[in-house]
C-alpha cells in the first residue's frame, strides 16, 4: 500500500495500542507497555523491508499486553506465505504469559486482571482475533498468488499467439517464394528456349547479333541457376509434376506451375454442397501470375472458412480483375450448420494453416503486393475483401507472357 494510506493506519493503530497497553498496565502511564505499543505500531510501517525487526517489537508489545501490533505482523507474514515464522511467533506469545503467571502466583495477585487478562479472561477473544488475522492474510496471499499466476499465463498466451502469428507470416512468405520460384523459372526457361531457337536459325544474322543471342541464353541459364540456389531450399521435397526447370542443352520447355482455375475452385465448392453465387469480371490474363495466385488463395480461404463455420449459409463471391486494381469480396450469411464430419477443408484445395492463422497469411500475401485486406463480421455473417493494385509493369509483363505463350 502507498505511504499516504499506511501512515494514517499506523496512527490509528498506535492510538488503539496505547489504550490497550494503558489498560494492561493497570491504567497507568508509568509502565512501558503504552510506549512499546506506540513504537510497535509505527515499526509496522517497515514490515516490508525489515519484517523480523518489526515482528520482534510487536512480540515485545504483546508480552506487555498490547496485542494489536502483533495482529498486523501475523497478517503480513501469513499473506506472504511465511507460515513457519507465524507458528514461531504464536509459540513466543504463549510462552510470554508464563513469567506474568509466575509473578502473580508468587505475590498472590488475582489471575483475572492486569497483563494476565490476555492469557486468561480475554484469551478466547484474542484467539479469535489471531485466527481472523491469519485467515485473512492467507486468503489474500492465495488470491495475490493466483492473480500473479493468471497474469503470467495470459502473458505466456500472448507471446505464444505472437509467435504463432509470426510463424504463419513466415510460412506465407515461404509459400510466396516457392510460387515465385516456379513462375520465374518458367519465364526464364521460355527465354532460354526462344534464344536457342534463334541460335539455330541464325545463319543469316550478323555475327554480333548471334553473339548477343548466345550471351542472352547463357545469362538466362545463369539467372535460373542463381534462382534455384537462393529459393530452392524453400521448396517442398515432393515436387509436383510440371515444376519449372532449366531447358538446358536439351532445349525442352518446362511447363508453368499449376494454377487451378477460379471457376474450377468454385465448382469444387459447389460439388461439396456449398451454396455459392459468383460474379467474375475483367480479364484474368491481363494481371500477373502473382495476382492470380493471390486471388485464388483469397477465395479458397474464404470458402474454406465459410464451409467450416457456416456450412449451410449462402456465399457470394465477387472478383474483378483490373486495371486499376483487382478486387475480391466474399460474403457469407449467418452461421448455419456445423462443419460436416465426413469432409474437411482440404476438399476445397490445399491445406489449411493450423490454429486459425490463415487470415494472417493472407494479409501477408496481400501486403506483399501492395494491397489491402479487410475481414470481419457483417450482418450476422462474415465478409472478406481485398484490393490488389495493378501496376503498369504487371500489365506489360502479362502481355509479354501471353505473346511468349502464343
Amino acid at each position: 500500500m502507498p505511504l499516504w494510506v499506511e501512515a494514517p493506519s499506523a496512527v490509528a493503530l498506535a492510538l488503539m495500542s496505547v489504550l490497550e497497553g494503558y489498560r494492561s498496565a493497570g491504567d497507568t502511564l508509568a509502565d512501558p507497555a503504552p510506549y512499546v505499543a506506540v513504537i510497535a505500531s509505527f515499526a509496522a510501517l517497515g514490515r516490508h523491508r525489515y519484517p523480523r525487526a518489526a515482528a520482534g517489537v510487536a512480540l515485545a508489545s504483546a508480552a506487555l499486553g498490547a496485542l494489536l501490533p502483533l495482529l498486523v505482523t501475523l497478517y503480513h507474514f501469513s499473506s506472504r506465505g511465511r507460515l513457519r515464522e507465524v507458528w514461531v511467533f504464536l509459540g513466543i506469545v504463549l510462552t510470554a504469559g508464563l513469567p506474568w503467571l509466575a509473578v502473580a502466583l508468587t505475590r498472590g495477585q488475582p489471575l483475572s486482571g492486569g497483563r494476565l487478562s490476555n492469557w486468561t479472561n480475554a484469551s478466547f477473544g484474542n484467539s479469535v482475533l489471531i485466527g481472523l488475522a491469519l485467515a485473512l492474510g492467507m486468503w489474500l496471499g492465495s488470491r495475490r498468488r493466483l492473480l500473479e499466476a493468471l497474469t503470467d499465463q495470459v502473458e505466456q498466451l500472448r507471446v505464444e499467439r505472437e509467435l504463432r502469428a509470426e510463424q504463419a507470416r513466415l510460412a506465407e512468405r515461404s509459400r510466396i517464394a516457392r510460387e515465385m520460384h516456379d513462375v520465374l523459372a518458367h519465364r526464364l526457361s521460355l527465354l532460354m528456349l526462344h534464344a536457342g531457337v534463334l541460335q539455330l536459325r541464325g545463319e543469316g544474322m550478323p555475327p554480333a547479333t548471334v553473339e548477343r543471342i548466345a550471351l542472352l541464353r547463357s545469362t538466362a541459364g545463369q539467372a535460373l541457376d542463381d534462382l534455384r540456389e537462393v529459393l530452392g531450399a524453400m521448396r517442398s521435397e515432393d515436387r509436383p509434376a510440371g515444376t519449372a526447370g532449366a531447358a538446358g542443352a536439351h532445349g525442352a520447355a518446362v511447363a508453368a506451375p499449376a494454377l487451378q482455375d477460379l471457376a474450377e475452385l468454385l465448382g469444387e465448392a459447389r460439388a461439396a454442397g456449398q451454396l455459392i453465387e459468383s460474379t467474375v469480371s475483367g480479364d484474368a490474363g491481363s494481371t500477373s501470375t502473382s495476382h492470380r495466385l493471390a486471388v485464388h488463395r483469397l477465395v479458397r480461404e474464404a470458402l474454406t472458412n465459410a464451409r467450416k463455420h457456416a456450412y449451410a449459409a449462402p456465399v457470394a463471391v465477387r472478383v474483378h480483375y483490373g486495371p486499376p486494381a483487382t478486387t475480391v469480396e466474399v460474403v457469407n450469411g449467418p452461421a448455419g450448420e456445423a462443419f460436416p464430419t465426413s469432409g474437411g477443408p482440404e476438399e476445397l484445395g490445399g491445406a489449411r494453416t493450423p490454429g486459425g492463422y490463415g487470415l494472417i497469411g493472407l494479409a501477408e500475401r496481400v501486403a506483399a503486393l501492395g494491397g489491402h485486406l479487410h475481414a470481419g463480421a457483417t450482418g450476422g455473417g462474415w465478409r472478406l475483401a481485398a484490393r490488389l493494385p495493378v501496376a503498369s509493369l504487371d500489365l506489360s509483363t502479362a502481355a509479354a507472357s501471353r505473346e511468349a505463350a502464343s
